[in-house]
């Protein structure tokens, strides 16, 4: 079944073409990876897709409902959860401090509630926690649930972005460059989170440049270069299509990345 999709998607700034007319259908419960060189496109298609930005053409479709335009808050309500390249963690706060803050969409006490402290804030509250605690230990961090996020080594910070993705409980859940300044140990754990999130039929859609994780992980791998469609296939198949090979991985590249797996 077609989870998430899109239809032609384009949009261009300042006359270039950035994405242009690309067209996506991700199976629910698989890990599909958009891959390309820098520029070609790929955070700009998880930005229309996550309602940042507002394509000029195309459709976006999550569980056949048409979310296109919709901003962020609102995809999050219809299951549509995402992280990003660079680190949004409120350092000051600690790590199921975090998580909580994605449980947003699950609140349903109002302001007045809370003014008069109301015994149905303290059991929402209760079911947040308990919530974020569970996202927590999904991801390996249920032991530093009360430490200051900011003490947190860079690996974990990672996996705790994508615990308080989890939060919401996404049908769909967009990983933009995860593994982006992590070393290999730390990789490998994001590896295993991500199988796990899988393997609970959440579907993952991966952006990232480490060759060796997206080898791995995959299901499907969609390849962009200057904004378009170059290939779409499995690891085996996009790893040895010779215009993949010329425009991103290269000889070297395709060696590795056909050592990849494993």
């Amino acid at each position: 079944m077609t989870i998430l999709s899109t239809e032609r998607l384009s949009i261009s700034f300042g006359g270039v073409r950035a994405v242009d007319a690309v067209s996506l259908e991700i199976d629910a419960g698989k890990v599909f990876s958009i891959i390309g060189p820098n520029g070609a496109g790929k955070t700009t298609l998880f930005n229309i897709i996550s309602g940042i930005y507002v394509p000029e053409e195309g459709r976006v479709r999550l569980a056949g409902e048409d979310v296109t335009g919709l901003v962020p808050e609102r995809l999050a309500r219809c299951g549509l959860s995402r992280t990003f390249q660079n680190l949004q963690i409120f350092f000051r706060m600690t790590a199921i401090e975090n998580v909580m803050v994605g449980r947003h969409r699950h609140e349903t006490t109002g302001i007045l509630a809370d003014l008069l402290h109301l015994p149905s804030v303290g059991r929402q509250n209760e079911r947040t926690r308990a919530a974020a605690l569970a996202a927590l230990d999904r991801v390996g961090l249920a032991a530093d649930a009360e430490r200051p996020a900011g003490s947190l080594a860079y690996g974990a910070l990672k996996r705790l972005e994508i615990a308080r993705a989890l939060a919401s409980e996404p049908k769909a859940l967009l990983l933009d460059e995860p593994a982006a300044g992590c070393n290999p140990v730390e990789t490998q754990e994001l590896e295993r989170v991500i199988r796990s999130i899988v393997k609970d039929g959440i579907t993952v859609v991966l952006v990232e440049h480490d060759m060796r994780l997206v080898m791995n992980v995959s299901d499907r791998i969609h390849v962009l270069a200057n904004g378009r469609t170059l290939a779409e296939g499995t690891a085996a198949e996009v790893r040895a299509n010779p215009a993949v090979i010329e425009a991103y991985l290269g000889v070297q590249r395709s060696r590795e990345a056909a050592r990849a797996v494993g």
